[in-house]
């Protein structure tokens, strides 16, 4: 009998499936499909030249394209650590609060998880200040 109900899954599955084509962005005939698709790549674009921009303004801030190009990596890497750090510390404390109520291991596991990605926070957030007073006051 589970054969059976496993042979008309498989076979549901079969008949079920379809296949999917791609279509050619030239082919489009519906122009507001068209239209929304030429908003995306305008709004692609637009983007691309406001990072160069903030790019170019580093570069001529730092004075070197080396120092501006670091400058502008630590900002966006201290933008994006804020979200990442939250979420770790979210997994971290079930680990230690949920998970590590029966077991200790798994409570030390979760505290040692916290205090890492607390640190690893607190450097992401502080090194952009440190290499501007570095590179800005002390290099002249």
């Amino acid at each position: 009998m589970k054969k059976i109900g496993i042979l008309l899954a498989i076979m549901l599955c079969i008949v079920s499936s379809s296949a999917v084509l791609a279509t050619n962005a030239k082919t489009v005939q519906n122009s507001s499909q068209v239209q929304t698709q030429s908003e995306t790549v305008n709004q692609l674009v637009e983007m691309k030249d406001n990072e160069k921009k903030t790019l170019d303004d580093y570069v001529a801030s730092y004075g070197s394209e080396t120092y501006g190009l670091t400058a502008y990596i630590l900002n966006k890497v201290q933008i994006y650590s804020i979200p990442l750090c939250f979420v770790g510390i979210a997994i971290s404390a079930i680990y230690q609060y949920v998970l590590g109520i029966r077991k200790l291991d798994t409570r030390d596991k979760g505290f040692a998880i916290m205090i890492s990605i607390i640190t690893i926070f607190i450097i992401a957030q502080v090194l952009p200040l440190i290499f501007a007073i570095v590179v800005k006051g002390w290099r002249g």
